[in-house]
């Protein structure tokens, strides 16, 4: 058992989003270095969950939103950028928006290259189709550096090979990663310990090997 105190932590949590409990007596612990995929059907609320964790560490934490917040004017560069603005003075960060310096567009052009869209730094992002943003926006988290990843269907718009590849540089760059995914077989392959989510509770919680298809067929079962 790790003696480190977690990450996270929730006990007997619940929440309620107007008339809707959306979160029904969660109780969840997750310490440094778990990869951590949540999974279930829609309106299971992997989403409010994945948030809840967030509020606890907000400011250690690089997040990926399902909706991608990009600022659409903005080009590919500056968007990735903005996972740094918090380190850098107004004046180090208006003078960089309207050239940049050399070290961030050295830094911020390898992170865009190994996502595929090296070639759309001067875009602004409305340019770009869906899965070309989630990239963007994936580069954002990525480019802050933290050593915690939050992801809420991260990779949703993109093809299943580029899903793996992307997904495989979110892990291999952060110590303690959580996603909420579709997918359950990139969970399965991908990740150690997998959440399985049904109408705001855990309908299980085990290790990515000891997830059966029985448990995957009982958790999608309406």
């Amino acid at each position: 058992m790790n003696a480190a105190a977690p990450r996270f932590s929730l006990h007997r949590a619940s929440l309620t989003l107007g008339v809707h409990q959306v979160l029904n007596d969660i109780s969840l612990t997750i310490h440094d270095g778990e990869k951590i995929a949540i999974v279930g059907p829609s309106g299971a609320g992997k989403t409010s969950l994945l948030n809840t964790l967030f509020q606890q560490q907000r400011a250690h934490v690089a997040l990926c939103p399902q909706a991608d917040a990009l600022v659409d004017i903005l080009s590919v560069y500056h968007n990735i950028y903005m996972g740094q603005l918090e380190q850098h003075s107004s004046l180090y960060n208006l003078l960089n928006l309207a050239r940049p310096f050399a070290k961030p567009r050295a830094e911020v052009a390898d992170i865009a290259n190994r996502l595929g869209i090296g070639d759309k730094l001067r875009h602004s992002v409305d340019r770009l189709s869906g899965g070309q943003r989630q990239r963007v926006a994936i580069g954002r988290a990525l480019y802050r550096q933290c050593t915690v990843f939050l992801g809420d269907e991260p990779v949703s718009s993109l093809d299943p090979v580029q899903s793996e590849s992307i997904l495989r540089q979110v892990l291999d760059k952060h110590t303690t990663v959580v996603v909420t995914l579709h997918d359950v077989s990139l969970a399965v392959t991908l990740f150690d310990r997998i959440i399985g989510l049904k109408q705001g509770a855990i309908y299980f919680d085990h290790p990515a090997s000891q997830v059966s298809d029985a448990d995957l067929a009982a958790l999608y079962d309406q």
